[in-house]
């Protein structure tokens, strides 16, 4: 017990002056594994041991296609399409921010991505055509959830490596919750545009709908490909990851001609810094399971939810996911919580598919809860706006999500229908 508790106080102690999260659980578990009296050589070894794993290639590989998609001013064509298609109702801008998400989703599956590309285009076009800074902030960045949702996911694949879980399958069970997601977000929107008076823009012709189509068309195929690769046996979601690279090179700099050559080495500088970022969270938060692990941290954990119906421990995963999530990013939730909760959720009959998306969805939505939020923190000086007036408006937008969290956690199909049908259950 003594061990935990140093754990969780070295974690504590360290957040709260203001260290990163990575090096936080490497500290934590590195005092830990000081007072446990094993190896030192542990330390190095598990943090390795996190990285050498063949699917995380997926990461680097998706936020590289992320890197082209915004550079090559994809965002500004699946915007253009989206109003097209959305924009002549009430508030249509705000329907069509999170349509744009949705589309733009499928090609990066990382929220941050999408805030920042979207974000920068979107929020400065809502201001200027009526709507107020901070609902402009707020729907951009609770659409930006769904990024992490809908497939290709990069939670989905961090998750899928932490409990052995299938990949492609996980791909699948994210497609209708995003959906979901984005259909409950609009809906959202509209009411608030409806009671806020905010403008809509006028009604599109089928002939200027076909021309945005066609311009956004070859983007769109993006996700096609990934999936239907994946799902077709053509080739393993890694492979796929670096197929949308290619692919993603091939319509920037090749046919749009949006990405020049001059334009890689900043690109690539960036993925690879962003990468960093997350393999070195991957790594330590390695280190910090391990620890907890050595203390039977999972056996306690398990005998706490022993009597408990499988109804009533998700509803208890729901809440511990979304207090933990308002202090601790998604991939060292996912790495440190999911390898012990997991086998209690198959222990009590729980699809492994079901219980991975109900972890990834709650993971996403701390990321526009404060304190930590990400997502806020990126949206806020696009729109000029504070942290903590931006939370407020928000929260409104969060509880949506919340609902639809509470429907695929209580209606498994939702989840399990598209995996069933493609042959992964």
């Amino acid at each position: 017990m003594i061990f935990i508790i140093i754990l969780g106080l070295g974690t504590i102690v360290t957040l709260l002056i203001g260290m990163p999260i990575a090096f936080s659980l490497g500290v934590a578990g590195s005092i830990s594994v000081l007072t446990m009296g094993v190896p030192l050589e542990i330390i190095p070894m598990k943090i390795c041991y996190g990285l050498n794993n063949f699917p995380l290639l997926c990461v680097p590989f998706f936020i590289l296609a992320g890197e082209f998609m915004a550079h090559g001013k994809i965002t500004e064509v699946l915007l253009k399409f989206a109003v097209t298609l959305i924009g002549f109702v009430r508030g249509g801008l705000a329907l069509a921010n999170v349509l744009a998400s949705m589309f733009f989703g499928g090609m990066t599956g990382s929220a941050l991505a999408d805030v920042s590309a979207l974000g920068s285009v979107e929020i400065p076009m809502m201001i200027k055509n009526g709507y107020d800074n901070k609902f402009s902030a707020a729907i951009t960045s609770a659409s930006a959830c769904i990024g992490p949702i809908i497939p290709p996911s990069n939670p989905a694949v961090i998750y899928a490596v932490a409990v052995g879980t299938s990949i492609g399958g996980l791909f699948l069970a994210g497609a209708i919750p995003g959906i979901l997601i984005g259909i409950a977000l609009m809906c959202g929107s509209y009411f608030i545009s409806v009671k806020r008076q905010y403008p809509k823009s006028k009604k599109s012709s089928l002939k200027e709908i076909f021309m945005s189509f066609k311009d956004a068309i070859l983007a769109l195929v993006l996700p096609i490909i990934i999936i239907g690769g994946i799902v077709g046996g053509i080739f393993t979601p890694t492979e796929a990851s670096a197929v949308a690279v290619g692919y993603a090179f091939f319509i920037t700099v090749i046919v749009n001609r949006t990405v020049k050559l001059s334009d890689l080495p900043e690109m690539l500088l960036q993925t690879v810094i962003t990468t960093s970022v997350v393999m070195i969270i991957v790594g330590t938060s390695t280190l910090f399971a391990w620890v907890m692990a050595m203390n039977r941290v999972g056996v306690m954990i398990e005998q706490l939810f022993a009597f408990c119906t499988p109804l009533t421990f998700l509803m208890l995963v729901n809440l511990l996911l979304l207090i933990l999530g308002t202090f601790m990013d998604i991939i060292p939730l996912i790495l440190i919580f999911a390898p012990i909760l997991a086998p209690i959720s198959v222990n009590l009959g729980i699809n492994p598919l079901h219980f991975g998306m109900i972890f990834c969805i709650n993971g996403t939505l701390g990321l526009i809860t404060p304190p930590l939020g990400e997502v806020l923190f990126v949206a806020s000086p696009i729109a000029k706006v504070t942290v903590e007036e931006l939370s407020i408006e928000i929260f409104p937008l969060f509880l949506i999500e919340v609902g639809v969290l509470l429907l695929v956690t209580y209606f498994p199909f939702l989840t399990l229908w598209l995996p069933k049908l493609m042959g992964f259950l």
